[in-house]
């Protein structure tokens, strides 16, 4: 099947802003959103207690920043997105919980320009699975990698694949009985026809080694639950 084009991701966010402004209406069907969304936050600020700089990329609605400054409140921020109208519900809310600048960057993570070793926690909540081939991959996580300052740590969320194809058929089956205990065949099908359109995701251990290979000294599973998993590394 041919993959949505970065236009059309665009798109579909900027009318979807709404749902994702609500956590627990706008991630029903990201199986433990909550849990992983306290596990990031809470390891990131384990690591980096002193932070002083985020960067939120694929920001969305602000959950994952909202969530970061209920933690750390004086927290400098960098949401990032291709979607304005998510950019700026992002800017609205996470503005009024932090006296720090809220910095807002609409693009895509791979062209935009930051600022290198700059940042002392960088947060990727439902976004690395849009990226493509290996190439993409590598260069994706350099640039983030580049970055962070050392000490730093990625945290991502997000959908996943298995290294082995019996064990990734039965997560994806195991996850297709969940979609219709939520909403029915039809929702079944209407979720895993738009994840087959848009999304190419790839493993915990295919990103960990990635990170590994690009020169994160620490890499941290910390939950994983059939396709979706929760990890990141420390610069």
């Amino acid at each position: 099947m041919k993959k949505s084009t970065i236009a059309e991701i665009r798109e579909r966010f900027d009318n979807d802003v709404e749902r994702f402004s609500n956590l627990d209406t706008g991630q029903l069907t990201t199986i433990d959103a909550k849990i992983i969304l306290e596990l990031i936050t809470e390891a990131a600020k384990r690591i980096a207690p002193n932070a002083g700089q985020l960067l939120d990329i694929g920001c969305g609605a602000g959950n994952y920043s909202l969530k970061m400054l209920s933690k750390l409140p004086n927290l400098e921020c960098t949401l990032v997105d291709l979607s304005a109208p998510m950019l700026h519900r992002a800017f609205e809310r996470v503005s009024k919980e932090t006296h720090k600048k809220v910095h807002m960057v609409q693009g895509d993570i791979r062209e935009v320009s930051l600022k290198e070793n700059h940042f002392d926690i960088i947060l990727a909540g439902a976004v690395l699975h849009h990226l493509r081939e290996e190439q993409d991959w590598e260069n994706t996580f350099g640039k983030i990698y580049g970055l962070l300052k050392p000490g730093g740590c990625f945290m991502i969320s997000d959908l996943i694949t298995q290294d082995s194809e019996i064990l990734n058929e039965y997560t994806w089956e195991r996850y297709g009985e969940y979609l219709e205990e939520l909403g029915g065949k039809d929702y079944r099908k209407k979720v895993l026809d738009y994840v087959d359109k848009e999304d190419s995701p790839r493993s915990i251990n295919y990103q960990l080694d990635l990170m590994k290979k690009l020169g994160f000294s620490k890499v941290e599973i910390l939950h994983k639950n059939m396709c979706f998993g929760a990890f990141g590394g420390i610069k």
